[in-house]
This record gives C-alpha cells, sequence and structure tokens, in this order.
C-alpha cells in the first residue's frame, strides 16, 4: 500500500502512532516502526530535555526504522522550555517531528535548516491550511472523535477530513476513532493518505501501561469517555471513570478553575493510575473507538492485521460494488 504518507515518511504502512502521555516510550516507537509504521516518542512526559535525548538515544538503538517525536505545546500550569525540548530533538538527530497545540511557528526555522519533515495536528480545516502555508509538510487532522484534546468545534472525521482533502494540497493523516482496517479504508476513501492512532496502541503488548488499563479498553464500550474543561475551552476527551465523572459534575456545577480542578486532573495522578492499574485513580486519555478493541495483540499483529483487512476490503468488498 502506497500512499503521499508512505513515500514521505519511508514507511512501509500508512500508520502513524500518535503522541499519547505517559505511554509513548521508545519501547512503543520502536515496536510501531519496526513493525512497518511510525512510532512517535512523546517529548513532554520526560522531566527535562536531557531526559528527552538520552531516550531518543535508546529509542534509536531499538530500531533503524523512520522514527519521531511529539511536541505538544498546551497551556501548562507550570512553564515548559519546549524550545530546548526541540533543540535536543534537533541535536539528536531526530529526522520527523509531531507537533500539536498551538502554531509550531517559531519552531520550523529550527526545524526546516535541520532537515526534519513537520507534522502538525490540527482540529479544524482552518488551522490546517494556517499549518501548510507556514511550511508544515503533513497535517494530522483530529476529528472529535479522538483521545485527548479534540478542539471545540466539535466536527467529527467523517466531515472534517474530505473538507480538509478539498482545501490542502500537503498529505493529510486521518486522526480519532480508528483501530482496524475499515477505518484505514475509509480514511482513504475520505481523501487521507495514512491513519494516525492513539487508543487502539494502548491496548497493544509494547505499551508500557498496567494491564488493568488494556484490559478496560477491551471491556469498553463506545460511550466509555468523558469530556472535560469544556466551561474552560480546553476540551479534553478522556476515559470515563469516576474519577472523571467527578470533574464533569464540578464543571457542571459552574465557576469552577482550573486551580480547583488541578489535583484531580493531576499528569503524576494519571502516570500513577496508568502504571499500577488503578483504573479510577487519574485521568487518562481514550476515545471511543475503545469499543472496537477486543483484544491486546502485539503491536506488529495488529498493524499486519490492519493492513491485511484493508486490503481485502478493497480487493474483494468494494471491487464486488463494480463487478
Amino acid at each position: 500500500m502506497k500512499t503521499r504518507i508512505t513515500e514521505k515518511l519511508g514507511i512501509r504502512h500508512p500508520i502513524v502512532q500518535g503522541g499519547m502521555q505517559w505511554v509513548g516510550t521508545a519501547d512503543l516507537a520502536a515496536a510501531v516502526s519496526n513493525a512497518g509504521g511510525l512510532g512517535l516518542l512523546t517529548a513532554l512526559i520526560y522531566p527535562d530535555p536531557e531526559a528527552l535525548g538520552h531516550e531518543i538515544d535508546r529509542l534509536f538503538s531499538l530500531t533503524d526504522q523512520p522514527v519521531g517525536v511529539n511536541l505538544t505545546l498546551l497551556p501548562t500550569l507550570k512553564p515548559v522550555p519546549y524550545m530546548d525540548y526541540a533543540r535536543i530533538i534537533v541535536e539528536k538527530g531526530v529526522k520527523i517531528v509531531e507537533t500539536a497545540g498551538r502554531s509550531p511557528e517559531e519552531f520550523l526555522p529550527l526545524f526546516k535548516e535541520a532537515g526534519i519533515t513537520v507534522i502538525h495536528k490540527c482540529t479544524s480545516v482552518r488551522h490546517a491550511l494556517k499549518a501548510q502555508k507556514i511550511g508544515c509538510d503533513i497535517v494530522s487532522v483530529d476529528g472529535f472523535e479522538c483521545a485527548g484534546h479534540p478542539g471545540e468545534d466539535d466536527i467529527p472525521g467523517l466531515i472534517l477530513l474530505p473538507l480538509a482533502a478539498d482545501s490542502l494540497d500537503i498529505p493529510i493523516l486521518a486522526s480519532g476513532g480508528f483501530a482496524d482496517g475499515r477505518g484505514l479504508v475509509a480514511a482513504l476513501a475520505l481523501g487521507a493518505d495514512g491513519i494516525n492512532m492513539g487508543t487502539r496502541f494502548v491496548a497493544t503488548k509494547e505499551a508500557p501501561v498496567h494491564a488493568n488499563i488494556k484490559q478496560a479498553l477491551v471491556d469498553a464500550d463506545e460511550r466509555q469517555t468523558a469530556l472535560i474543561f469544556r466551561t474552560l475551552h480546553n476540551t479534553a476527551r478522556i476515559y470515563k471513570n469516576t474519577l472523571a465523572d467527578e470533574i464533569v459534575a464540578l464543571e457542571k456545577r459552574g465557576g469552577v478553575t482550573i486551580e480547583e480542578l488541578a489535583p484531580l486532573v493531576a499528569g503524576k495522578r494519571g502516570e500513577q493510575a496508568m502504571k499500577n492499574g488503578d483504573v479510577n485513580g487519574g485521568v487518562w486519555g481514550a476515545s471511543p473507538v475503545a469499543g472496537l478493541i477486543r483484544d491486546v495483540p502485539s503491536v506488529e499483529e495488529l498493524i499486519r492485521r490492519i493492513v491485511e483487512d484493508a486490503e481485502r476490503i478493497i480487493k474483494e468488498r468494494l471491487a464486488s460494488f463494480l463487478s
């Protein structure tokens, strides 16, 4: 399967593992890249640029295939030295970077001078057009179905992807709600050149999270997510646990501030929950695609299954409609 994404990134299959808090380590990223997709290290799960540099070294020791780093630019309670993280990415010789959150424009001269391919994650066509204009090479278009931050427009991928395809010249990754070969075929039909998966990769053997978290995704249906921070206009989609219900109830009360919510949504609390298997112990991202997750395969098995199913759908099911 050859698309503009496989050619641009030098990968065998049009499947990218998105940046995920507490999940995007060298182990998972290398497994995805070794299986023919693109694995991404999540920069900000490391406490400082030096620690990220060490993990990049470890990533390069685990695979000789294309890999990248995700650098998410979002509002934080504590200042983050984003430019220092960007510089260590360049110094270590990374050639693919995924940015998300606010515009990456200030980092592009640094990345471009180093010959880095920049993927920017967008939740709207207008933001995707801006990313193209400032020089991003690829856009990852996030539908409302995605885990993490889906933006404030609430437009699902079924509408957003063809709108983006009609407007953009650069390659498009479809993000949000993808888990199997059917999704890959749908994304290609809607005008994308590949898919970006997050939640589905959490439920794999190589994902660095507790088995309880993986099993929670297997057991979940499509309704097992919650939207928080809606009142703060910084919407996030997370797994619907007792803590998520508490946060939603506080927001419905009205007048809640980020300072009040901070103890509940603290990143370290979510990290510990994912590591020790306390499903209700913290905030952690998940999308409604959990309803399609029914097992915990290896990354290689998952990617092979997706590609084989997609090829079969194209060659048999879709072709049969024209016979």
